[in-house]
């Protein structure tokens, strides 16, 4: 059973897998900007691989759009990391928001 507002993670699967995608994609960003001496996406990508695997359907929402940030019009992750793995991590990241605001919707 869930406590507090929100679902566990596994009570809500489209939430679950989507979250899990992202952590792969995420996790293999964070190698390749290590590789790559990219100091900068390698500090922003540290934590985020744990925090798709673990956080919460609350907190979810959060790290996706703290995620969704490094696709910034100035600023982008796209620029220093491979476009192959850039842009399944943006198309993952959206998949988990809108699976988000399914099940908020639904509540």
């Amino acid at each position: 059973m869930a406590k507090g507002p929100h679902p566990a993670r596994h009570e809500v699967s489209a939430i679950d897998e989507a979250a899990l995608a992202a952590a792969r994609t995420a996790e293999k960003l964070l190698e390749t900007a290590r590789a790559r001496g990219s100091q900068r996406w390698a500090d922003f990508l540290a934590t985020v691989p744990d925090q798709l695997r673990d956080a919460g359907v609350g907190e979810l929402a959060i790290v996706a759009l703290r995620a969704r940030a490094a696709y910034g019009p100035k600023d982008s992750i796209r620029e220093a990391l491979p476009l192959e793995l850039t842009e399944p991590f943006l198309v993952e990241l959206d998949r988990l928001r809108k699976a988000l605001a399914r099940e908020l919707a639904e509540r």
